[in-house]
């Protein structure tokens, strides 16, 4: 939990129900509300100016989040073997401690730079500027942001980012769009990542996930993944391919 997003006072009703009875708690003082929309007014001006500054350079950022383990960075990986000659990729990393996940980048051959963000639960705007100053965006088409792991906070934080791609895993369920309505709303790609494990499993529905992302009246693709099995990955990479020639067309009409 973190004070920056709010999620420390919360900025929502609560309803707690036992079975037998229906209790409602009202949100926070208006005072801690008008607090968090402010550091969300503050952040919002940053990602503008990160996404201006990208655009600049002809940088696709793509904002990867989910929850921990879902599998963020070993996609990265199979994502940099399948296409590093085809683009130039660069990450930042976000994590509350450690780099792990920076080294594992940067052992195939990108760079990557990591945001420890301490007891901060979620990347904002103003870390993801700091790390943009570390990398050079003159050698960049795609730059990935792997979000901190976490299905609430991420969401409420604009980046500066072309696109929002939401993993979930096959081990965690297929009614977390349900369960974290926010994450899945804002998704412009849903991956339901570790799909090889579909092989051995039998509570995990693609079509019930899927469904669940459509009754939040959001029409992103959902695509079963696996960071084992190169072939299931050729949607993710289509997708990719779409998301850099939607940014360079206009780019290259202009001049």
């Amino acid at each position: 939990m973190c004070q920056e997003c709010g999620c420390a006072t919360g900025t929502g009703d609560v309803h707690v129900n036992d079975g037998h009875h229906h209790h409602h708690r009202h949100g926070p003082d208006p005072r801690s509300i008008e607090v968090v929309r402010d550091l969300l007014h503050a952040n919002d001006h940053a990602a503008t100016h990160n996404r201006e500054h990208m655009q600049r350079h002809g940088v696709v950022a793509i904002n990867l989040m989910s929850s921990p383990g879902a599998g963020k960075t070993a996609l990265l990986e199979a994502t940099i073997e399948a296409l590093k000659e085809r683009y130039r990729i660069a990450v930042v990393e976000g994590d509350l401690e450690t780099d792990n996940d920076a080294q594992r980048i940067r052992a195939k051959g990108v760079p990557a730079v990591q945001v420890t963000t301490g007891q901060t639960c979620h990347l904002d705007a103003g870390m993801v500027h700091q790390a943009l100053h570390q990398i050079d965006l003159d050698g960049v088409d795609l730059l990935f942001i792997e979000n901190v792991g976490n299905l609430v906070c991420p969401a409420g934080f604009d980046l500066g980012q072309h696109a929002n791609v939401v993993l979930l895993a096959t081990t965690e369920g297929d009614d977390k769009p349900a369960k974290y309505p926010v994450m899945f709303r804002a998704a412009d790609l849903v991956l339901l990542s570790k799909a090889d494990l579909l092989d051995v499993l039998d509570d995990f529905s693609h079509a019930a996930a899927e469904g669940n992302v459509r009754a939040l009246a959001n029409a992103a693709p959902v695509h079963a993944t696996s960071a084992k099995r190169p072939e299931t990955l050729a949607p993710w990479f289509d997708w990719l391919a779409a998301q850099v020639e939607a940014v360079r067309a206009p780019a290259q009409a202009a001049e």
